[in-house]
């Protein structure tokens, strides 16, 4: 997308998203991001931290993954198709993201406003505006009360019960 070409370097990246993090949880999550660029280009792995301790992981194997999802469909279908919507909420539901996918949200993430982020179809950029200090204690008050997070996969759920009780 046109967005990476913004992306310099993962440590000023990552400096912005840690600016972002409302003050409970800062210094406490983290994130992490490492691409091993003399062995392939797609070679990555990437993490959410909570304490050090690995909340949520997005790496080059959850991309062979999607590939081989895309090439079972196409062979069944005749059609290449990386939006596919079932797909996308399969990867969604199953966790299977790729350190691409998180460098892609956290890159979208910073420049969008935090309403709509709140409400993105892409449950990492949730899970970034979940975290983040311009989501008022109104605003987490109104997305708890709502429960629509409940129906969302356990692996991001987590994320946002982890702000409820910050």
């Amino acid at each position: 997308g046109a967005g990476m070409n913004h992306y310099k370097s993962w440590s000023g990246l990552n400096n912005q998203l840690a600016e972002c993090l409302c003050d409970s949880l800062r210094n406490r999550v983290t994130y992490f991001l490492t691409r091993y660029h003399e062995v392939h280009n797609s070679y990555g792995r990437a993490a959410i931290r909570l304490d050090g301790k690995e909340l949520a992981v997005f790496s080059w194997i959850d991309m062979y993954k999607q590939d081989s999802d895309l090439n079972e469909r196409w062979e069944e279908t005749g059609i290449w198709d990386s939006d596919a919507l079932e797909l996308k909420n399969k990867w969604e539901k199953e966790g299977i993201l790729s350190d691409w996918d998180f460098l892609q949200a956290a890159t979208d993430f910073l420049q969008m406003p935090i309403g709509e982020a709140l409400i993105s179809d892409n449950c990492l950029i949730r899970i970034f505006a979940i975290l983040d200090r311009r989501a008022g204690k109104r605003t987490i008050k109104q997305i708890q009360d709502s429960e629509k997070y409940k129906t969302y996969p356990e692996w991001v759920q987590q994320f946002y019960k982890l702000r409820f009780e910050s």
